[in-house]
């Protein structure tokens, strides 16, 4: 766990902000705890029963759900019915003292709420709205709901995952998380145009162009060259060699990405002869040949340990890697090293793990100081302040 001094509890960028969460689930959440990591003060608005979210498992960590746990840290709670005018009013009410709303209702739902757009920034123009939609907001299936599976489906990834002729979804929720990036990358920026204009603007973030823009070269590909990616399996379709090889004992993952490495390759596995190969000679070749060269490669490999062919290509300066369980990976020495498996302590003393976020300021990180809320917990101080015209906890 890392100790104190490796966050950056003072002066965070978004301190002093306020963001109203009306989203649920995964993508949404994951985008609100970005930025409260950064500090800004985010009030959850959850249904009555809490987010669905919290009950997705086991595993469960602090009372909830890992996936809930993950992407909530930092925030307080209120639970509203929106579908009651007091809910709906105080929502309102929240967003016209707020910074930054966001929501994944479902399509229409917002402004059936009153809570739409176009109402929100009627009562406050400085609003920063941000809505996360499984299609976006245009096109023939814009009202439709959608999660990650059936986004990975539909936007084409399951196409090119998994082993050849057995597609598969991404084992992590790729698209639910880059939705999550994207939007905050939006709010940020919107935050920006914000300082010059004075005046908010409408982000959209959509599961569905998440996964588009995550198959950007398999979609160019296609377009130029009518390319019509397959599952690979651990293989990557434009290099070569470029996927996991066999070992006595496993397997090892290797990545020669260009020529030089291919040659620090052949040359570490006593198999200098496939440079004199033309079938060899550049990555468009090895391409073109690459179940041959990979039939070849492994021969080579399959001879020594996973171990002791990962001290052999390190040594050589080859980029390769075990292939490792999560468990492995907990245990693992670079991820003590990096700090970001760690725990929050709650007022009420009990620590809660958490996994941190990914980057660092001068060789720190910034990360919201509070587990993720207990359903409504934090009701009675959320409409107290919003009785006496407080502003946002900084």
């Amino acid at each position: 766990m890392p100790s104190s001094h490796e966050t950056v509890p003072s002066a965070p960028p978004l301190g002093g902000l306020r963001v109203l969460d009306l989203s649920q689930n995964l993508a949404g959440p994951y985008c609100t705890q970005i930025l409260a990591d950064l500090g800004a003060d985010v009030i959850k608005v959850e249904p009555p029963g809490g987010d669905p979210a919290r009950a997705w498992g086991p595993p469960f960590a602090g009372g909830d759900s890992t996936l809930f746990a993950s992407t909530n840290r930092g925030k307080r709670s209120i639970v509203l019915d929106l579908r009651t005018d007091h809910g709906a009013e105080t929502v309102r009410r929240l967003a016209a003292r707020s910074d930054i709303f966001v929501q994944s209702l479902r399509a229409g739902a917002a402004e059936a709420f009153g809570l739409g757009e176009a109402r929100l920034r009627a009562l406050n123009d400085r609003l920063i709205y941000c809505s996360i939609t499984a299609y976006g907001d245009r096109g023939p299936l814009r009202e439709l709901p959608g999660y990650d599976p059936l986004m990975q489906a539909h936007g084409g990834l399951m196409s090119v995952t998994g082993e050849p002729g057995s597609p598969a979804r991404v084992g992590t929720s790729v698209v639910d998380m880059g939705t999550g990036l994207w939007a905050a990358i939006g709010v940020l920026a919107a935050l920006r145009r914000r300082d010059a204009t004075g005046s908010g603007e409408h982000v959209v973030a959509s599961l569905y162009e998440t996964a588009l823009a995550w198959n950007a070269y398999h979609l160019l590909g296609y377009v130029a060259e009518g390319f019509v990616p397959t599952p690979r399996g651990t293989a990557f379709p434009l290099i070569a060699p470029y996927e996991a090889f066999p070992t006595s004992d496993g397997r090892l993952m290797i990545a020669a990405a260009n020529d030089g490495l291919f040659r620090k390759l052949c040359r570490a596995l006593d198999s200098a002869v496939l440079l004199d190969d033309a079938r060899f000679v550049d990555n468009p070749s090895r391409v073109l040949h690459r179940d041959t060269l990979a039939t070849r490669i492994g021969e080579a490999t399959r001879t020594r340990t996973t171990q002791a062919l990962l001290d052999t290509l390190r040594a050589a300066g080859v980029p390769c890697a075990p292939i490792l369980d999560i468990a492995a990976v907990a245990a693992e020495p670079q991820t003590h090293a990096s700090g970001l498996v760690s725990a929050i302590t709650g007022e009420d003393g009990v620590e809660v793990p958490t996994v941190l976020s990914p980057l660092m300021w001068d060789g720190r990180r910034r990360v919201a100081q509070r587990p993720p809320p207990r359903t409504g917990e934090d009701a009675a101080s959320i409409l107290k302040a919003l009785d006496e015209g407080d502003a946002p906890e900084s």
